[in-house]
């Protein structure tokens, strides 16, 4: 089957890309500009077209599959509606991808992404993942049939990904806009998401799926069921330790209580497939993924870290991790350069956001990264986060051990020692390297 991926660039599309490339398909694909993704992409064999134009569509394709971002207005998927050509949005593809696949599906607002790539590299497992996996460098891996896929609630494609298994690590409300602000609308999805799976595993402890109706599941109860905790580093870099309900000790990379609970929900999943020793030798596999906890600069003085959070839970989360790093490192200065991602999302979790930041020495914010068409409103970030006295910056420069803050083309400070955290879902992760 020959298929065309308008938008193939983006982090989810082009690991159906590359998976269905590896099924034997022939695959072809454009994005607005090149991209480190798209040039990926044509290294390994996938003909890849920026900027996107009705002229790479061709009579003889099979299908063409489009990302969310893409409108009714983009050339292409014009040019192969008045062509005929059969056309599906990612999430009306995902039967085709995942509908003859053994999946091991994980939802929720946040930790999936962890959660998923921990799984895969306990199940040595193909893989459909949100990010970058530190274990096989890449989103995507094709082993088999058994795969480790990401399901997405943000447009309750989750409900299409044919779950053999279904993990949530949480569900707390978010992407509500696509729900209509309807909360029993939104927890429905994730009724039914879980009712779909013949093994279910979920965060038995979190207060949102406590308001779902579930039946016959294996429940993670952390606070009971992981003990004797310990963070150490190797290599300088984080490791968790823990013990597990009665199957004995963990290792997994990363810090803090979220990462052994994540951990914790991929091995109860991973029991269904593997004998306990097997899934403890396996998770050592695991190295992280990039954009969580990214450490992309270290010396004696300064680390940098990227961290892909971009909601508050995500956030203090992570701050309890540099928190963590800090006292093994006594670095003892932690700054913060925040990048808000959409207006919507930045405004309806606005109390949290001027909370989650409470761990830092130095708050710097970024202008907002929206979206194509997302409706502007106005946040005054100056009074709403005033009790951290922020420095308001419009980009930063990073060099080897050193990174500028830049304001109206000028550099306002500069920074050479302490803790660099970055958060944000924009791009934020380009400059924070180098």
């Amino acid at each position: 089957m020959k298929v065309h991926f308008i938008g193939i660039g983006g982090i989810g599309l082009s690991a159906l890309a590359r998976f269905l490339n590896f099924d034997g398909h022939e695959i072809s694909g454009s994005d607005m500009k090149s991209s480190l993704i798209t040039k990926a992409l044509e290294d390994e064999g996938i003909k890849v077209s920026c900027p996107q134009s009705a002229s790479n569509i061709n009579d003889d394709f099979d299908l063409v599959i489009y990302s969310a971002a893409v409108t009714d207005e983009n050339p292409e998927l014009i040019e192969a509606r008045l062509k005929q050509i059969r056309t599906l949005s990612r999430k009306e593809a995902l039967p085709i991808i995942l509908g003859d696949k053994k999946n091991y599906c994980v939802a929720g607002a946040h930790g999936k992404s962890t959660t998923t790539a921990i799984l895969a590299s306990i199940l040595e497992s193909s893989a459909l993942i949100g990010a970058i996996s530190k274990d096989f460098g890449s989103n995507f891996r094709y082993v088999n049939k058994l795969i480790a896929f990401e399901a997405d609630e943000s447009d309750a494609s989750f409900l299409l990904s044919n779950p053999y298994c279904a993990i949530v690590t949480n569900a707390e409300p978010e992407h509500m806009e696509y729900y209509h602000y309807d909360y029993d609308k939104f927890y429905g999805a994730y009724e039914r998401f879980i009712s779909l799976a013949k093994k279910r595993v979920v965060n038995g402890e979190d207060k949102d799926i406590a308001k779902l109706k579930i039946e016959d599941a294996t429940y993670l109860y952390p606070s009971k069921d992981i003990k004797n905790l310990c963070y150490t580093l190797k290599d300088n870099q984080p490791c968790t330790r823990f013990d597990l309900k009665d199957l004995g000790t963990f290792e997994v990379w990363g810090f803090g209580f979220h990462m052994a609970t994540n951990a914790s929900l991929a091995i109860l999943a991973a029991l269904n497939e593997l004998d306990v020793e097997t899934i403890r030798k396996n998770i050592l596999n695991y190295k992280g993924i990039k954009k969580r906890f990214d450490i992309v600069q270290s010396n004696e003085k300064l680390v940098v870290i990227d961290d892909y959070a971009h909601h508050p839970t995500e956030i203090e989360a992570t701050m309890k991790s540099v928190e963590l790093y800090d006292n093994l490192t006594n670095l003892n200065k932690r700054i913060v350069l925040w990048q808000p991602h959409k207006y919507s999302r930045t405004s309806d979790n606005l109390e949290g956001f001027k909370k989650c930041f409470r761990r830092c020495d130095e708050l710097i914010i970024l202008p907002l990264w929206t979206i194509p068409g997302e409706k502007k409103i106005d946040i005054d970030f100056q009074k709403e986060f005033a009790s951290y006295n922020p420095i308001f910056a419009d980009k930063i420069l990073t060099t080897n051990g050193k990174i500028e803050l830049i304001k109206d083309g000028n550099i306002i400070k500069t920074y050479e020692e302490g803790i660099f955290l970055g958060v944000g879902a924009g791009d934020i992760t380009y400059q924070l390297r180098f």
